[in-house]
């Protein structure tokens, strides 16, 4: 395997102005391992309940993702979320959780992953982020994703992992909200001062920005006319992002400017469909298309 990745996989019941969807396949592991497949090999540490469906394991094995990691909790009922998106997609209004199994979600890594060089560790508890660094044995880039919960109920366990990661992944409200900053750049330096030595800042329909050093790469989001669903895009973005970097192994600043626009061309398959209809179909040819696409987007000569 080149990539670990700890997260939740989830039932989510979802409505937008284009439409509903109940009880579909969701979590942050599940979009970013779907996406990453198309890249790299994936090893999934999470927890389901009892009611999880024999087919999504296997719709997720024959993606070649490695399921040794994933615990079902016998009697138990897999976690779910409900949410709700106006015209203004960037924001979700989260109607209901129900945790479930996930509530008491403590990874433990099998043997075989704990030399995996490539780690994501997804939106979850940072205690639980930082058990997870415990147990893996030098790999090459560690990245981490979180969420406005964590940022405001265990900042300070928050700050401890930043000190061990390699790459933060964090939304622009979240970057704000850490930093106590309004200016994005000023936000990326507070982050990059607590550890890590790249900041990805996920804009939405507005594109990502990268931090690294003293050079700042502003990319794109691809101009959709359709948008059903744009849950699980961000995740969806870093396993395109850390699938195309296990892929080449090419860490340059370069290959980081490649990576993440690989993320934003799976990021904008992703929100074309509910769960995860389109994301799990497509072809390289799509994808290559589109990825010139990007290119396109932005290209111009010099004076």
């Amino acid at each position: 395997m080149d990539i670990l990745v700890v997260g939740s996989v989830a039932f989510d019941s979802v409505e937008t102005p284009f439409g509903q969807a109940d009880e579909v396949l969701g979590g942050s592991a599940t979009y970013f391992s779907t996406s990453a497949s198309y890249f790299s090999n994936v090893a999934m540490v999470a927890v389901v309940g009892e009611d999880f469906p024999v087919e999504h394991e296997v719709m997720l094995k024959e993606k070649n993702i490695d399921l040794a990691g994933l615990q079902r909790v016998k009697g138990g009922e897999t976690f779910r979320w409900k949410g709700r998106y106006e015209y203004d997609l960037n924001q979700a209004h989260t109607l209901e959780t129900h945790l479930n199994v996930f509530e008491s979600f403590s990874p433990e890594l099998p043997e075989e992953y704990k030399k995996i060089p490539y780690v994501f560790l997804a939106n979850i508890d940072p205690e639980l982020q930082l058990k997870v660094l415990e147990q893996v044995e030098n790999p090459k880039l560690v990245a981490c994703d979180t969420m406005n919960f964590w940022i405001e109920g265990k900042q300070d366990k928050l700050r401890e992992l930043l000190k061990k990661v390699d790459m933060f992944v964090i939304n622009e409200g979240e970057a704000r909200e850490f930093s106590d900053e309004a200016s994005l750049v000023r936000a990326a330096r507070h982050i990059l001062d607590c550890g890590p030595h790249t900041v990805i800042i996920k804009r939405g329909e507005y594109g990502a920005l990268m931090f690294k050093d003293d050079e700042v790469f502003n990319a794109p989001a691809y101009p959709m006319e359709d948008i059903f669903d744009p849950t699980g895009a961000g995740d969806s973005f870093a396993g395109g992002l850390m699938g195309y970097l296990a892929n080449t192994g090419d860490l340059s600043e370069e290959g980081l400017r490649k990576a993440i626009i690989i993320g934003s061309t799976m990021a904008s398959f992703n929100v074309e469909a509910f769960s995860l209809n389109r994301l799990k179909d497509l072809t390289l040819d799509e994808i290559n298309l589109r990825y010139k696409a990007f290119k396109r987007l932005t290209h111009f000569e010099e004076l």
